[in-house]
């Protein structure tokens, strides 16, 4: 029987976890705090949960956040994948890789940056036409915008990992361009795509600097309106939201994998079904 050796590497990674998850749970279990602070646990209550659900104005900006995350997520996955078809199916390896470095420079400017350029842009802009100014629609652009370049590089790979001959076969057997799009290459893609959306969907969700410069009166969203309240001092009842965010957070990962999954397993079956036609052919 052989025994186990001691793995640094084991004991870094659990580590990392217990830095990432240890605030999380100690969050959460002061959102069940009596007392109302979070340096002594007096006893267990829902009073911040009743006390979140009964704050109209906090579960409005939790809807218009939801609401802006799905749609520009969604505007920004649909960009995003045909943008990683246009890099992909370029010719020319120079031009190919500038676009990939025009995508990629969005991934590492800092968020401060890109929240003050689109901040001039939109005052630009609304000087031109009156009936802009800054709110959901200004907000909605900046994420669809720094969502793209996320989208496109969970796209890409899948791309790379498609063989072009199930496209080769598709044409053989009389597809047009729409019919290899819509049968071949969206399905075979399909884990990319899910995996960008809720890529671009998570960053919307979570997005504080750029959402800071280009939100306006009358428009916030849960990071910018945590912010404003953490600065008055500490609220409970920001634990319980955030607790309630962090489980919405584990069932959307959790349904993500199975979705991913399965669309895996039907990209595998249809990628073998084609093969075997080219070969019969």
């Amino acid at each position: 029987m052989k025994k186990r050796r001691f793995s640094w590497s084991n004991l870094y990674l659990v580590l990392v976890f217990v830095l990432l998850y240890v605030p999380i749970f100690y969050l959460i279990f002061y959102s069940f705090n009596e007392g109302g602070t979070m340096t002594n646990f007096t006893g267990f209550t829902w009073e911040h949960y009743e006390t979140l659900f009964s704050d109209t104005r906090l579960i409005s900006i939790v809807l218009q956040t939801f609401v802006l995350a799905f749609l520009s997520a969604l505007i920004a996955t649909a960009i995003g994948t045909f943008g990683a078809m246009s890099i992909y199916y370029t010719r020319k390896r120079g031009s190919r890789n500038a676009l990939m470095g025009l995508n990629n420079i969005l991934m590492v400017s800092p968020d401060v940056i890109i929240g003050a350029s689109f901040l001039i842009l939109f005052t630009m802009l609304g000087g031109y036409l009156r009936s802009f100014q800054l709110g959901f629609m200004s907000v909605l652009l900046s994420h669809v915008a720094f969502s793209i370049p996320i989208v496109v590089l969970m796209v890409l790979p899948k791309l790379q990992e498609m063989n072009d001959s199930m496209i080769d076969a598709a044409r053989d057997l009389g597809a047009n361009n729409l019919q290899v799009l819509s049968n071949i290459v969206l399905p075979f893609l399909t884990p990319g795509v899910i995996a960008g959306y809720f890529m671009a969907f998570t960053y919307s969700l979570d997005d504080f600097a750029v959402t800071f410069f280009v939100t306006g009166n009358g428009f916030s969203t849960l990071s910018v309106e945590i912010y404003s309240r953490a600065r008055q001092g500490i609220s409970l009842e920001i634990n319980a939201l955030s607790t309630l965010v962090f489980i919405f957070s584990l069932l959307l990962v959790i349904g993500y994998y199975f979705i991913s999954r399965d669309n895996t397993k039907k990209a595998k079956k249809r990628k073998r079904e084609f093969e075997e036609v080219s070969v019969l052919k």
